[in-house]
């Protein structure tokens, strides 16, 4: 049996984590065969919450389970992790502008990025999750200087398996019928979800998606929307916002970088730009198509990209950069 690897997960009182620790104490992500150390951190007055959490994996009675530690302290959550899963953030509040969520959310990832730095493992895979994503990833990593910035990703998987999703059922397929969509920039309203090289699988044979779908308008419109704004219809729905989607994303996301990306396929994941082939500023950490092989994430080359989709793949990066000019403001006090 191999040596048990350490994983954290922030905001481990909270439901994204309810749903998502399971998955990982059971072998759904790093592997049936690789015993795990959880480290679950939250904030001091979470810690009865968090006992709770502790009882109910031990009573799962998990064979690949062979820690759980409950702790408030980052030097105690970030010690020699191999993997970093940052769930928890400062949620907006009613009345909130975008520059206040953005200034306190700085202050968290600015801390945690810096335990990062001087506890973690430099090998650290680190996923955030906490809103706004793409910002908090990159001030994390600006304050994790010693860890390479390769290591740090941010989720756009959970719009990915959303713009799949409704291919899928706009084809009359599975899911897994639907490769390579696209989400390009931030993870917020302004995403581009993308299917312009995606393909469909219809009764074995492979489709362009939107030969496929037959339906342009609703590609280009209703389509983009949906995904677009999924998150805000779901809180809608439910009052609460995505957990079990965002946790089966959380799984996938890290699987693929553990395990790597099948031949011919791609996935979107919120890394660094620099290098980029698409002229998106390289100070950033945007959504783009990657494939993933040796735990190691390169942007995949060579799409071509229309007018249509150059626009929304602009219009997201400046989003982004407005974010970054604002929170490397704060970052700087």
């Amino acid at each position: 049996m191999a040596e048990p690897i350490r994983v954290v997960v922030t905001g481990a009182a909270g439901q994204i984590a309810y749903s998502l620790l399971f998955s990982i104490a059971k072998g759904d992500v790093f592997g049936k065969d690789q015993p795990i150390v959880l480290i679950l951190l939250d904030i001091p007055p979470m810690l009865p919450v968090l006992d709770g959490v502790v009882m109910e994996l031990q009573d799962c009675a998990l064979p690949l389970l062979r820690e759980v530690i409950p702790t408030d302290k980052v030097e105690v959550g970030f010690k020699d992790i191999d993997a970093a899963i940052l769930v928890g953030s400062m949620p907006r509040k009613e009345g909130m502008e975008r520059k206040d969520l953005l200034k306190a959310n700085v202050s968290i990832f600015k801390t945690q990025g810096a335990a990062l730095d001087q506890y973690a493992k430099k090998t650290v895979k680190v996923l955030v999750v906490g809103n706004p994503a793409n910002t908090n990833c990159l001030i994390a990593s600006k304050s994790a200087p010693s860890i390479p910035k390769e290591n740090f990703s941010c989720l756009t998987r959970l719009d990915h398996n959303r713009a799949c999703s409704q291919v899928a059922m706009r084809c009359g397929v599975s899911s897994d019928h639907v490769k390579n969509v696209i989400i390009w920039g931030n993870h917020s309203s302004t995403q581009y979800p993308d299917v312009h090289h995606a393909k469909v699988n219809l009764q074995g044979a492979s489709v362009p998606a939107y030969d496929a779908v037959k339906d342009e308008d609703w590609l280009r419109g209703n389509f983009i929307s949906t995904v677009q704004l999924r998150g805000a219809a779901v809180i809608k729905a439910r009052k609460l916002s995505s957990a079990m989607s965002a946790a089966k994303a959380i799984c996938d996301h890290m699987r693929d970088l553990w395990f790597g990306t099948k031949d011919g396929e791609f996935t979107s994941m919120g890394v660094f730009a620099k290098g980029n082939p698409y002229g998106i500023p390289e100070d950033l950490i945007y959504s783009f198509p990657v494939q993933i092989k040796n735990k190691t994430w390169t942007i995949v080359e060579g799409l071509s990209i229309n007018d249509f989709s150059r626009a929304k793949m602009d219009a997201t990066a400046q989003e982004l950069v407005e974010e970054r000019d604002t929170a490397v403001h704060f970052l700087s006090q």
